[in-house]
């Protein structure tokens, strides 16, 4: 026979952290499947289903007992906050930064390629008369840093920030530490050295 203290409070915190931490496996699962990450969603999928079975026979076990519901569905609310708080801490994928300006951006290009990065201008007319587009292909980690740039040459310009789906070849930057075969082979994934 079980506890008062187990029955309304032990069991509706484990409740909570099981279906916390379910949630959050949950969420962490759908953001790579929708980022392209495919090789460990299975993983993710089996860990997130068996802790989803131990709560909800927590709860079947103990129906008289309204805490666990309560529990269950905070744990629910709480797993989707800590998924998306880890999922911004990851900063995985690649986004595309659109800046129009009207004004001349020469500058900003310079500085935009002194970080090594790959920017394409376009010529176009806006509502105004003619702009020029920035279009900048980055890791989403480093979105903040080209923004910092983009803010200090241009601050007036409407900038856009979108995800993209898959990116092969281009110009990025390397990172610290990686050699130059290692880049190769992060910019061109079928590169093998001597081909």
């Amino acid at each position: 026979m079980q506890t008062d203290l187990y029955s309304w409070v032990v069991l509706p915190v484990l409740i909570f952290l099981c279906r916390m931490c379910d949630v959050t496996l949950a969420t962490l699962r759908n953001i790579f499947l929708s980022r392209g990450v495919r090789k460990i969603i299975p993983i993710i999928g089996f860990v997130e289903v068996l802790i989803w079975l131990l709560a909800v026979s927590s709860i079947i076990k103990n129906l008289h007992n309204i805490m666990c519901y309560v529990a269950f569905a905070g744990g629910y609310s709480m797993g989707i906050l800590v998924g998306i708080s880890i999922e911004k801490r990851l900063a995985l994928g690649t986004q595309i930064i659109r800046v129009i300006t009207s004004r001349q951006s020469e500058k900003l290009l310079q500085a935009l390629r002194a970080q090594n990065l790959g920017v394409t201008e376009i010529d176009a007319m806006g509502s105004q008369g003619p702009v020029k587009i920035l279009l900048i292909v980055a890791k989403r980690k480093n979105i903040a840093s080209i923004l910092e740039i983009v803010n200090e040459h241009h601050g007036s310009s409407f900038f856009t920030i979108e995800d993209v789906r898959s990116v092969e070849q281009g110009i990025f930057p390397i990172k610290a530490g990686e050699g130059k075969i290692q880049y190769l082979r992060r910019i061109f994934p079928t590169f093998k050295p001597g081909r």
